[in-house]
């Protein structure tokens, strides 16, 4: 099997998530803008984001009718679960996503994102609830961005919305001071989402 991510930017594409059907599609996820009154890293495209789908197919061969039922960015990614998320429901996202920095070969960004942020980001967010890294491995859709990591982490609410709970005192700081190892600060798009709809 295969993941997909689409990042969505359209609510009509949104709506027709709903009803997406190709041969092999095993599982659908589909989370939309949390709305908060203010929102907590919001940063990039982030606030013109309508929806980030996910789905597991047996093929991806099946892309091209993906992208024709759900216009979108779409990319085939490997995913990866540091922190297994908890089950609890209502959990929002924080959802990420960048492309890999020019300057730094393939192996300097993965070692800067997998081994130096992902460790850094258990400090960073006691209370997180979950960690999936999705690396992109193919951009399947003509003319979409070259993201390189597409990250859903998961809180709490009531965490998520209070910085003195998302974030540990003194941590932020390391974390800024550790992004340039594997992306640039203008490029990072970032918001909060809930997950809508999982069949």
């Amino acid at each position: 099997m295969e993941k997909l991510d689409l990042l969505v930017w359209q609510n009509e594409a949104t709506q027709r998530a709903a009803a997406l059907d190709v041969p092999g599609l095993r599982s659908l996820a589909v989370s939309t803008p949390a709305r908060l009154t203010s929102p907590t890293l919001l940063l990039g495209r982030g606030s013109e984001l309508a929806a980030l789908v996910e789905l597991w197919v047996d093929s991806v061969d099946v892309w091209r009718d993906v992208v024709a039922q759900v216009p979108s960015d779409a990319y085939v990614v490997t995913e990866s679960i540091p922190q297994l998320p908890s089950d609890e429901p209502d959990l929002l996202t924080h959802l990420s996503w960048f492309p890999k920095p020019d300057r730094l070969t393939e192996d300097e960004f993965f070692h800067g994102w997998h081994d130096v942020h992902t460790p850094s980001s258990f400090r960073l967010h006691p209370l997180r609830q979950g960690y999936v890294r999705d690396a992109v491995a193919r951009t399947l859709s003509a003319g979409s961005p070259p993201v390189r990591a597409i990250v859903s982490e998961y809180f709490r609410e009531d965490d998520y919305v209070d910085p003195s709970r998302l974030f540990a005192e003194g941590e932020l700081e390391t974390t800024i001071e550790e992004l340039p190892l594997y992306a640039d600060q203008p490029d990072v798009s970032s918001c909060p989402l809930r997950r809508t709809l999982v069949r």
